[in-house]
């Protein structure tokens, strides 16, 4: 929103530019008035950081506790008889440049099912990859597609659902819409929903907020210096010939020489992490640290877990200066790093 400099002025220079932005995880969670990390996780990744779903499209109804976010989710965000029920879908109709409605809406359901390159995407629906660049574009200038850059190749490009509300109308209420608006159903919906919500909406949605995280929340000292961009990649292993996919690369600020790599990290939702992962982080630092393209000599490990570490995990940070351990406290900056 741009203001004019002078009181009533029609047109000339701007005095204020006002951005708008989405509450960030945090926020959102003090502005849903939660204060368990696990329950705002979960409320985050449906309902993102738009303040007007709490009151005006969820009738001020907010899960009382952990144990009440199934209820919540039946009696509100499948609830025929609430605004937020169709709100995903009026978000559609309202970009005037959808106008091949069922293409874009396609183009979503395959990044919702997983399918995140323009490869997977053409794959899963059948089409080339000409086909869909067209409603790629229209759909990032909209804002409904993030577009995510490769942070190890630049040239392979992945994308994201951006709002969260419309990522969980594709993953979990598009496929069963009809059993949706019948009254009644959205009980049994959800229960037969619950896993895909899991793996299709939250278990990325973690993985964005810890790269969130990484970039806006996480201490510079903690990281080594201040990131210059925090992102996602894959390293291959030519003697394995295969990929590891890295949740979180955190970029720092080149001086002169190679880029430093800050850090690389691990994002599990549903998994308690052990040594298992924090050697899989060694090793792909070993492996970039080879490909001589990035200052390794710094380079910190980060294990991002909801389900908590075990006693094998606990052990290596304290013994390794380098490894530390975010959990959701300390994503929700209740707790420190470990």
């Amino acid at each position: 929103m741009t203001v004019p400099s002078e009181p009533g002025a029609l047109s000339g220079p701007a005095g204020l530019e006002l951005v708008v932005r989405p509450l960030d995880h945090r926020l959102a969670a003090d502005f849903w008035e939660i204060d368990d990390p696990r329950l705002a996780m979960q409320v985050n990744s449906v309902v993102g950081g738009t303040p007007a779903y709490r009151r005006e499209f969820a009738r001020g109804d907010s899960p009382a506790g952990p144990e009440d976010f199934d209820d919540w989710i039946v009696r509100t965000v499948l609830n025929p008889e609430t605004p937020l029920f169709r709100e995903a879908r009026y978000l559609l109709a309202e970009e005037p440049e959808l106008r091949d409605t069922g293409l874009y809406l396609s183009v979503l359901g395959a990044v919702a099912e997983g399918n995140g390159t323009r490869g997977g995407m053409a794959g899963y629906l059948e089409r080339k990859a000409t086909d869909i660049a067209h409603p790629i574009n229209v759909l990032e200038d909209a804002g409904l597609l993030h577009r995510d850059a490769d942070v190890f190749r630049e040239n392979r490009p992945t994308y994201r659902i951006a709002e969260p509300l419309v990522g969980f109308y594709h993953a979990v209420m598009r496929p069963v819409w009809d059993q949706l608006e019948r009254p009644g159903s959205a009980g049994r919906v959800w229960r037969a929903s619950r896993r895909r919500f899991v793996s299709n909406v939250l278990g990325p949605h973690f993985e964005q907020v810890c790269r969130d995280w990484a970039l806006h929340h996480a201490d510079p000292g903690l990281l080594g210096g201040l990131p210059a961009r925090v992102g996602h990649g894959v390293v291959h292993d030519t003697a394995a010939r295969t990929g590891h996919e890295v949740d979180v690369a955190v970029i720092g600020i080149a001086d002169g020489g190679k880029p430093p790599l800050l850090a690389i990290g691990e994002a599990k939702w549903n998994d308690t992490m052990g040594q298992t992962h924090v050697e899989r982080l060694r090793h792909i630092r070993d492996l970039l640290a080879r490909s001589g393209r990035y200052d390794t000599s710094d380079t910190r490990l980060l294990c991002f877990s909801g389900a908590g570490f075990n006693a094998k995990a606990e052990a290596a940070a304290l013994a390794s200066p380098d490894l530390q351990l975010v959990s959701l406290d300390a994503l929700y900056g209740r707790s420190p790093v470990r």
